[in-house]
């Protein structure tokens, strides 16, 4: 499929670029743990198409499928019609950490280090409003598929994701159609002018660029949700291994508890500071992380420097004293069910979720 890539808005120069076309970059994670909320300059773009540019004014979101009257909104439409609504959530791609899975075994995906996340305030109207509004008839295990025909995409004639209704009903949930990113309008660089937002779930199910909402007894039938983004077992190397395997495993929603070193400094001869990042497992939240330098004899507990809700991403430092003038720190976190990072990650064909303890030299 020929896609022109001619027209993309400008894209942040204070990214790193894994991929040019589609545009797929990811930030310096020692910048990301500078910030409690990510500043849009550092936000990582995931395209699996060119990104284009609409007018808000006349871009549309269809509601169809199981719903009692199928019906068409502007984005000013949803705005005047239901509450508005703000969750901090982090935003991260399954991919996050790649590269360190392909050091292990070749991995097929964009090579990405550590900084395919973003932790935002994102601002919209909650879907579960929307669906009240219009009237849902479809009960039980239903779903809510999520779908952007606005622009090419390179596996499908669209993007398409689904979550399940009740996920999507549920008012605890916080799943927003989002219109706005750290108070500002959102930019189409990233997904604008609506997105998809799903705290808790991986960024696959973040549809960006949202143009069509439909109620399914079924999940969307879409690549990304049936052929992609699913953890295979470690005995499937190649693709053509996996093409009778992919509808035999569930489609990834959440991902795993995991912690990583954003900077990693010497202040001293023998004193080290760091910084880092942590997110959550699908059931707990973090609640402490450890530091070691002898390999996992020794454990110290880092100092939580953000957290800000259930679906946050937890920022931390730790200064230790008498190290050497170099050696390896790893860092594991625990959640607050007692969960702990685990010392290795599964390898996976796809080279999603992978959460081993997270590693440093200095």
């Amino acid at each position: 499929m020929s896609m022109d890539y001619s027209a993309e808005p400008p894209h942040s120069e204070l990214l790193t670029v894994q991929a040019q076309q589609p545009f797929n970059a990811e930030a310096p994670v020692g910048s990301l743990v500078e910030f409690d909320i990510t500043p849009e300059d550092l936000v990582y773009c995931r395209n699996h198409g060119p990104v284009r540019e609409f007018d808000e004014k006349t871009y549309l979101v269809s509601i169809k499928g199981g719903v009692d009257k199928e019906i068409k909104y502007t984005v000013s439409d949803l705005k005047s019609l239901f509450p508005c609504a703000q969750v901090v959530a982090a935003l991260q791609c399954a991919g996050n950490r790649r590269n360190e899975m392909g050091a292990i075994k070749p991995v097929s995906g964009v090579g990405w280090d550590s900084g395919v996340i973003a932790n935002c305030k994102w601002g919209g109207v909650r879907v579960r409003d929307v669906l009240a509004h219009v009237g849902v008839q479809q009960h039980g295990n239903a779903h809510v598929c999520f779908a952007s025909y606005a622009t090419l995409c390179q596996d499908d004639d669209y993007y398409g994701s689904s979550i399940p209704l009740e996920r999507a009903m549920n008012l605890d949930s916080d799943v927003l159609l989002a219109f706005e990113m750290n108070d500002e309008p959102l930019t189409s660089e990233h997904g604008g002018p609506i997105r998809l937002v799903v705290p808790g779930f991986l960024g696959a199910r973040w549809v960006k660029w949202l143009d069509t909402i439909i109620v399914s007894p079924t999940e969307s039938p879409n690549f990304y949700q049936q052929r992609d983004y699913k953890i295979l077992p470690p005995t499937v190397a190649t693709k053509d291994a996996a093409k009778l395997l992919w509808p035999k495993y569930p489609c990834m929603t959440s991902l795993p508890l995991n912690s990583v070193i954003g900077s990693i400094s010497l202040t001293s001869s023998t004193s080290l500071y760091i910084k880092g990042y942590a997110v959550p497992s699908p059931t707990a939240n973090v609640a402490s992380i450890e530091v070691t330098v002898d390999g996992g004899k020794t454990w110290h507990d880092a100092r939580i420097t953000y957290q800000e809700g259930r679906w946050s991403w937890t920022l931390w430092e730790a200064e230790l004293e008498g190290v050497t003038d170099s050696g390896v720190l790893h860092c594991r976190a625990r959640d607050d069910q007692g969960t702990v990072q685990p010392r290795e990650g599964l390898w996976n064909l796809r080279g999603v979720a992978f959460n081993a303890w997270g590693s440093a030299k200095w």
